[in-house]
């Protein structure tokens, strides 16, 4: 059966051209120049899986159109078209749900590769439309928030994995909400009734970090005074959450690794093994695989631990949720702080979305709480401005970067762009020609 498509545009030699591009993809096609007509053909064909629809349609709009198919047919597709240099128009659209967007004149593989975009997120959100409605309050309750296709994704891992007692791992960048999302996995779990405890074993002491995590006995060491539970064991019939994990000593991987081999820990000081069942999350924000290549991190507690992988996407890699996240922050913020509601102009809006966001949601999160209690715009954006491009001129990723190949990257191109030339190449490079001739043949270049 042929995927359907409703086509809507006013103008009639374009929506001829459209259907002839899909048609071609082997679509099915429905057409329409109004959104009245519009309305009408999705109620008698309910097998329509997505609408491509022109920003300006006489009398209506694609908003309005929009709005009748999130508050109607949720699941359904929706991309919409706007003219060259309508921001405002693109904003408004995504933030009223719309899965893609396209500034006219558009090519016909930006076209298709909207089109698919936009059936994707329709197979997910129907995917996923059960693990919604049992997310419900635990996903508001921990913030998890997102209809981004990434996050859809994400919420039917956490949901596939959530009632087992499999370890998993969860990586992403800091501010992503690794938290939230383990958080989320013992909400939804059988265990949602017992502990779960957050350890950041990067803020823990190393000389502690042992009695902290495993326990310790009466005079296991000075200032022992008294028998002490470590955190599994207080955690015993939930969940322990390990949060950078990369950073627990070697000594301690070795401890962790017999709890989740053997089911038991011995405290300091002690000979007796103490029986518990608890499950496991740990989470870090480095390459835990570059961490065993580097000697930093056991090879068999990796694997042990790694046996679901869960990855948080970064902001910039959803920011179609930046709207709904801003109003969630906003509303969180104005009950918190018992504040009359503030709203943010279009103008601030696309420079929030347009923003490269190193800090993730938390850097949000923070962004708008200052906002709500500022109510200042101006101060919002020029913060933001100040943050858009260091005084360098260049931005490290946050994740860093290898410098070695940065510097070979460097160097090859300019001497592409120099055509060879090394003399023009130190210019591009502003370099002293001698010091390129050493770089050069550091790297055995250009030769």
């Amino acid at each position: 059966m042929l995927t359907a498509i409703l086509v809507v545009e006013d103008d009639s030699q374009q929506r001829q051209l459209i259907c002839q591009l899909l048609q071609a993809e082997q679509y099915q096609l429905y057409a329409a120049d109004s959104v009245e007509q519009a309305i009408l053909l999705l109620k008698q064909q309910p097998d329509i899986a997505l609408v491509f629809s022109d920003w300006k349609l006489g009398t209506g709009n694609g908003l309005q159109l929009l709005q009748y198919v999130r508050s109607q047919l949720p699941d359904t597709g929706f991309v919409v078209a706007t003219a060259y240099g309508s921001v405002s128009h693109a904003v408004e659209a995504i933030q009223a749900g719309a899965d893609d967007y396209l500034a006219k004149p558009f090519k016909r593989q930006e076209l298709l590769l909207a089109i698919a975009k936009g059936l994707n997120a329709r197979t997910l959100r129907r995917h996923n439309r059960q693990l919604s409605e049992q997310l419900g309050e635990q996903r508001q309750l921990v913030e998890l928030i997102g209809n981004a296709p990434c996050m859809q994704q994400l919420f039917n891992r956490i949901n596939r994995v959530s009632n087992s007692n499999a370890t998993v791992l969860i990586s992403g960048e800091s501010g992503t909400g690794k938290e939230l999302a383990a958080r989320a996995l013992h909400q939804l779990s059988g265990r949602n009734k017992a502990p779960f405890i957050a350890i950041n074993c990067g803020a823990i002491p190393e000389q502690l970090a042992e009695a902290e995590l495993f326990g310790s006995e009466k005079g296991a060491f000075t200032g022992a005074t008294s028998s002490k539970a470590g955190k599994f064991e207080a955690a015993n019939g939930g969940t322990v959450f390990l949060d950078e994990v990369a950073e627990l000593p070697l000594t301690l991987q070795a401890k962790l690794l017999r709890l989740l081999q053997e089911g038991s820990v011995t405290r300091l000081g002690s000979h007796q093994e103490v029986r518990l069942d608890i499950r496991l999350i740990a989470a870090s924000h480095q390459d835990l695989a570059q961490a065993v290549q580097q000697g930093r991190f056991r090879e068999d507690l990796y694997y042990r631990l790694n046996v679901v992988p869960v990855h948080m996407p970064a902001l910039r890699e959803r920011r179609e949720d930046i709207p709904r996240l801003i109003q969630h922050f906003l509303q969180l913020n104005q009950q918190r702080y018992q504040l009359a509601a503030v709203q943010l102009s279009k103008t601030a809006l696309k420079q929030l979305m347009d923003y490269h966001w190193p800090g993730n949601v938390r850097e949000l999160a923070n962004c708008i709480e200052r906002f709500t209690l500022l109510a200042d715009e101006q101060e919002l954006q020029q913060a933001l401005l100040a943050q858009t491009v260091p005084d360098g001129g260049f931005r490290l990723p946050p994740q860093g970067l290898n410098w070695q190949q940065h510097e070979q990257d460097c160097l090859r191109q300019a001497l592409q762009l120099a055509q060879g030339n090394k003399a023009q190449a130190a210019k591009l490079l502003q370099l002293p020609y001698k010091t390129l001739l050493y770089r050069l043949e550091k790297y055995q270049l250009g030769n």
